[in-house]
């Protein structure tokens, strides 16, 4: 029996990993020399048994111990991330990417990780692309980016080679509609390890978990959180629909259960307000929001995106609380200085377009 087949046998007969072992099953996952069905065999077993806090956290460990590492270390302290799992099967517009441009207009380092869409019509790096964002800047050149803009992006292909071994089974799973531990890692492994973060995640009984997840992965601050629109809808963030439910962990670790608009001074809205589309669509919608230009915003959209660039800036130590907090974000869209940011963006990263990266 070799090692990944014995850590296989351990969780179908029910046994939690100790963290040393989930480590090494993490890293077996990323061994080139081991056939894809018994790393499949793995996660399904894995997933039936129910993945553990701990073991989320050590899996993540492991997996950002392999990531290259684009040595932003001088922001981390301050930095966030903003971003969910996807998985939620909703639709709507690119909420946590808005955010991040928000935050960072507001004088706050933001370490963005994501992908190109996955089960979206638009995911983070297409949109942000659509912006002029590039994503194949060197290391140096988002350092530059951190220096300026308080923003850069990590396109996680181009961090985590690891997952070149890993995409054929977790086609595999997904192709079957089994999902695994992989649906819940992004947003656990930035590769700039950020202090602080806003992490949605599709299900709600995975808050809780991967709150504490975090904390093992001594973050200083932030919220797990999942919002429950209408029956049968889930979102991966907090919307002015329907419920959310939240975790903190680290300095918000006493703040946890659920979360309305009206605790961010925002009024609730109808879940068809938060729809997006395809990548020109949320470009459009994009523009209107931050310069009042072309149709309309949906009131219950702009709400539900101050509702998380609020919760950020107070994750991120910016803001005293979410009020406080959602009362900034506005206060930066209405100022355009947002949308001054986003033309500074553009034009830094236009510089780099004859580059190679």
């Amino acid at each position: 029996m070799d090692p990944l087949e014995r850590i296989t046998s351990l969780v179908a007969a029910g046994q939690n990993l100790q963290p040393d072992q989930a480590a090494e099953a993490a890293r077996l996952m990323a061994d080139a020399e081991i056939a894809q069905a018994k790393k499949q065999a793995f996660l399904v077993a894995f997933a039936a048994k129910g993945e553990t806090a701990e073991e989320v956290a050590a899996f993540a460990g492991a997996f950002r111990q392999m990531a290259i590492d684009p040595g932003v270390e001088a922001w981390a302290d301050r930095a966030i991330d903003v971003c969910g799992t996807g998985g939620d099967g909703s639709s709507t517009f690119n909420i946590s990417t808005a955010v991040s441009l928000i935050v960072a207009a507001a004088g706050v380092p933001v370490f963005k990780h994501g992908n190109r869409s996955i089960t979206s019509k638009c995911g983070s790096a297409d949109l942000l692309e659509g912006l002029g964002i590039r994503l194949d800047l060197s290391h140096e050149q988002l350092r530059q980016s951190l220096e300026e803009l308080n923003f850069c992006f990590f396109f996680a292909p181009a961090f985590h080679p690891a997952f070149k071994e890993i995409m054929p089974v977790r086609k595999a799973l997904a192709a079957e509609g089994q999902r695994s531990i992989f649906n819940l890692l992004g947003p656990l492994i930035n590769p700039g390890r950020p202090a602080h973060q806003l992490l949605g995640v599709y299900a709600p009984e995975w808050v809780e978990p991967l709150a504490g997840a975090l904390d093992a992965l001594e973050l200083s601050a932030g919220l797990v959180v999942h919002g429950q629109p209408e029956a049968g809808r889930a979102l991966d963030e907090l919307s002015c629909a329907g419920t959310n439910k939240i975790a903190g962990f680290g300095k918000l670790s006493q703040h946890s259960g659920a979360l309305s608009a009206s605790d961010a001074g925002l009024p609730e809205c109808s879940f068809a307000d938060l729809a997006g589309g395809e990548v020109d669509e949320n470009l459009a919608i994009l523009h209107s929001l931050l310069s009042g230009e072309g149709d309309p915003v949906p009131a219950g959209l702009r709400n539900s995106i101050l509702f998380n660039a609020g919760a950020a800036l107070w994750a991120a130590g910016e803001a005293p609380d979410l009020k406080a907090g959602a009362e900034a974000a506005s206060t930066l869209l209405e100022e355009g200085r947002v949308a001054r940011w986003l033309e500074s963006a553009r034009e830094f990263n236009a510089q780099f377009e004859s580059t190679d990266g």
